[in-house]
């Protein structure tokens, strides 16, 4: 008597294999079928998870961009002078970076093709508009330097900070590291910004 394989997959784990999948062959690329040996289980078998490819991408696309806006809600971000609450969200954009790396990556990737990414496309601008809106308001205290145009300012930061994605790889103890990645992300752009103490 052969044993059945059984779908030991939920829709977390199924999840995780389709942002390794698509961050290796693009969401343009990958078809159902791709997926399917990447999971070891039958297509039939997703489909009793998720509608398809694109609920795949939105869930994976949401865990990022949940992970950012639940920093704008954090009382670092809500309070204290503009400049403080920048760095705060900075320190933390990078921490939850470093924590959802091919989630994020997966985000920083989708081009607008499918209505879920032109949702996610527009989401990312909404949250950079919030951060730029931040940096305007402490060049507004006077906390960052006038010479300092804070588009470019702004445009310069989430390059150094979602240039992570490329090179950032994860370990299983490597608290330590992440807190000094994201310590020397916020010290290099805003010792820079910063007016003169």
């Amino acid at each position: 008597m052969t044993a059945v394989k059984r779908d030991t997959y939920t829709p977390e784990t199924l999840l995780t294999v389709a942002v390794r999948v698509f961050n290796e062959r693009g969401y343009d690329g990958t078809s159902m079928e791709h997926l399917s040996k990447a999971a070891g289980i039958s297509k039939s078998s997703i489909y009793h998870h998720v509608a398809g490819k694109e609920e795949l991408l939105r869930r994976a696309v949401s865990r990022a961009l949940d992970g950012l806006f639940g920093i704008l809600d954090e009382p670092g971000a809500a309070r204290g002078r503009a400049i403080e609450r920048v760095e705060y969200v900075t320190r933390r954009t990078v921490e939850v970076l470093m924590a959802e790396v091919p989630y994020v990556t997966l985000l920083l990737r989708v081009r607008g093709n499918t209505k879920t990414e032109r949702w996610a496309l527009e989401r990312r601008r909404e949250f950079d508009q919030r951060v730029s809106d931040l940096l305007k308001a402490a060049a507004a205290d006077g906390d960052l330097r006038a010479d300092v145009d804070i588009r470019l300012a702004t445009r310069l930061l989430f390059g150094m900070v979602n240039s992570l994605v490329e090179w950032y790889r994860p370990h299983p103890d490597d608290g330590a590291d992440r807190d000094q990645v994201a310590e020397t992300v916020v010290r290099l752009a805003f010792d820079g910004l910063r007016t003169s103490p």
